[in-house]
């Protein structure tokens, strides 16, 4: 039920400057960012890669209105592309992208996304690594996905997101399996309407764990995005009865949550890959980490109660 309260809020100008001047925010936010610049998150990817583990890196920022903004949102993922690629570790760090970020909604959203992401793409490629495009809500999925298929004419190792609570994912997971892509499974974490989406968490799981057996059946490499232990543990068996190894798919995890599970897969030697943001805009992305574990929103709530 808080859910969706959360996600309303993560939409307030009000809710915003409100979180932002709690004294507590920034302590509590660095448990799931931990940094706004590149040179804050260098020792992050040092730290992660050291402890064998690897990265997915986000840029956060979506409130893009000008082609302006969206080019610089470009030039930030090429800095962070150049520096991953001084220190050694492009094949260990990958990254992921909202192409609300490259100017998606803007006039001419598309094609203007398809012309900004496309660069990043082709800088990730050359450094050994390569990049995800993340799903945001229900009405930009089309254009996210027809971008997908036009970069992986050149760039087949880019990867995209997909939602198990949207009625149309187990048709996507089918078409994407099919054609050999780099899918991320996550439950989904925008708040979408009843015609579109499971609003029920039993639901939701379930058809988490349909659209997880096609993509393990399947011809592509899936990413399994979830801190549930229930669903890790299917995940583990539905990759066996596949017969898939290790090294055929992966675990995916958000920076600051459930470390130590993080640590205990990779030395089961799977694939662990943790989902690591940075920036300056924060807000919108800590906000849905809030909504999608009511653990997290307590952890906030007590944080603050402790602090003042």
């Amino acid at each position: 039920m808080l859910g969706p309260v959360i996600l309303a809020a993560s939409r307030s100008d009000k809710m915003r400057k409100l979180v932002s001047a709690a004294p507590v925010t920034k302590p509590v936010v660095n448990r799931f960012i931990p940094g706004e610049t590149v040179d804050q998150v260098v020792p992050i990817v040092e730290e992660t890669v050291g402890k064998g583990l690897e990265l997915t890196l986000d840029v956060v920022g979506e409130d893009i209105t000008t082609p302006e903004q969206a080019t610089h949102a470009r030039d930030a993922y090429l800095e962070l592309i150049e520096r991953l690629g001084a220190l050694g570790h492009g094949t260990k760090a990958e990254m992921s992208v909202k192409l609300s970020m490259f100017g998606q909604a803007l006039d001419g959203g598309h094609e203007l996304a398809l012309a900004n992401v496309r660069p990043v793409v082709e800088a990730a490629a050359a450094i050994g690594t390569t990049v995800t495009l993340d799903a945001e809500d229900h009405t930009t999925l089309d254009s996210m996905f027809a971008i997908h298929e036009e970069l992986r004419k050149d760039f087949p190792q880019t990867g995209c997101v997909i939602q198990a609570y949207l009625f149309r994912t187990e048709a996507d997971a089918r078409r994407l399996a099919a054609n050999g892509s780099r899918v991320r499974i996550v439950k989904g974490a925008y708040k979408e309407p009843a015609e579109v989406a499971y609003q029920d968490k039993s639901e939701i799981d379930r058809a988490y764990v349909r659209i997880l057996k096609i993509l393990m059946e399947g011809e592509g490499y899936p990413m399994i995005g979830s801190h549930d232990p229930r669903l890790i543990a299917i995940g583990q068996e539905l990759a066996r009865r596949a017969g898939r190894k290790l090294d055929e798919y992966e675990f995916q995890m958000l920076y600051g949550i459930r470390r130590e599970e993080h640590l205990r897969l990779a030395a089961e030697g799977h694939r662990m890959r943790v989902y690591t943001a940075y920036g300056t805009d924060w807000y919108g992305y800590f906000m849905r980490r809030l909504a999608e574990k009511p653990a997290n929103l307590l952890f906030f709530v007590r944080s603050m109660i402790t602090k003042n």
